[in-house]
């Protein structure tokens, strides 16, 4: 039985190593592959010459099984000129191009190296195929990859943005909540409010949920996770923004509130808060001067008062 003919390609990548450089480039570069105001020559050389060095260390093992240890460089620098080429704006077609292109300057020098051998021709071309199309999905996959790695983190960037915790008053805490309120946004907004609870002990937490579109039997068990460990903190929270609708939907689904204080509006659960900090809100009178502390003549404010100081609102 005859045994099956050997593969060159890593004979033909040592031997003509330089000259299939040139000829790549010469590919990329006529064949506008590559957009010149996104990469300028010689990064590209830098990347074809590496990417040449690598491929002709792998191949002399299994050039149709790229699971050895062999392979791991080159995965890595297509990993690395994926993102790079991903940050500098090109498109998965075009990075995936830079391995399809290397294909014609190979099989000329395929045709050049095995002559009237029909036989080991078709094999190696089938090989070089098989492997410059299974490298160049790689980098579909790693661009992929890294735009997903994006999203998430992106999408981790804006849940935080959109749990912010504000100190409105001396000892009261505020958290407007807008959009979807889901397990994973809730485990940020509990650590976020625990957090401002310990840094400013506040005794007054209120959750403005005007924002959120549904209210469910989901939103209302994280609702009460998260007034249950703020009063493990030492502080009581204070449910805003109850409209009809949510009043309704919550009677419907059983979900049980009756021990925590719910209002209609952030002002009504503002008052609340006044109340149980020791705070009284007067209406102050229209003045005839400026005054000490830099009010306009004939503006009309507002004072909220307790034993030991006054505050302007």
């Amino acid at each position: 039985m005859t045994a099956a003919p050997k593969s060159r390609i890593a004979e033909i990548l040592n031997h003509y190593e330089g000259d299939l450089l040139k000829d790549w480039m010469k590919q990329q570069l006529t064949g506008k592959a590559v957009p010149t105001d996104l990469m300028k020559e010689s990064e590209l050389r830098d990347q074809c010459a590496e990417f040449l060095r690598l491929l002709r260390e792998a191949s002399r093992g299994s050039v149709t099984d790229m699971v050895g240890s062999e392979w791991t460089e080159l995965k890595n620098l297509l990993s690395d000129i994926t993102g790079s080429r991903a940050r500098q704006g090109f498109t998965p077609a075009e990075t995936a191009t830079f391995v399809f292109s290397f294909k014609q300057p190979l099989f000329d020098r395929l045709r050049q190296a095995y002559g009237k051998d029909a036989d080991g021709l078709s094999m190696d071309l089938w090989n070089a195929t098989t492997l410059l199309d299974n490298l160049g999905l790689l980098t579909t996959e790693y661009h992929q990859k890294g735009r997903e790695d994006v999203i998430v983190r992106q999408q981790r960037d804006l849940m935080e943005l959109s749990t912010p915790v504000v100190n409105i008053w001396d000892g009261v805490l505020a958290l407007p909540l807008i959009g979807t309120l889901d397990s994973e946004r809730t485990q940020v907004v509990m650590q976020n409010l625990l957090q401002r609870i310990v840094d400013t002990g506040s005794a007054i937490a209120i959750i403005d949920i005007t924002g959120v579109p549904i209210v469910d039997t989901l939103v209302a068990q994280h609702l009460l996770k998260t007034v249950a460990a703020a009063r493990l903190m030492g502080a009581d929270c204070i449910i805003s923004g109850i409209r009809p609708q949510i009043a309704q939907t919550i009677v419907h689904l059983g979900v049980d509130l009756k021990d925590v204080v719910t209002k209609a509006t952030l002002s009504d659960a503002l008052s609340i808060a006044f109340q149980r900090t020791g705070y009284t809100v007067r209406k102050g009178g229209r003045s005839e001067s400026v005054s000490s502390n830099g009010t306009e003549d004939g503006v009309q404010t507002k004072v909220a008062s307790r034993a030991g100081g006054t505050q302007h609102l």
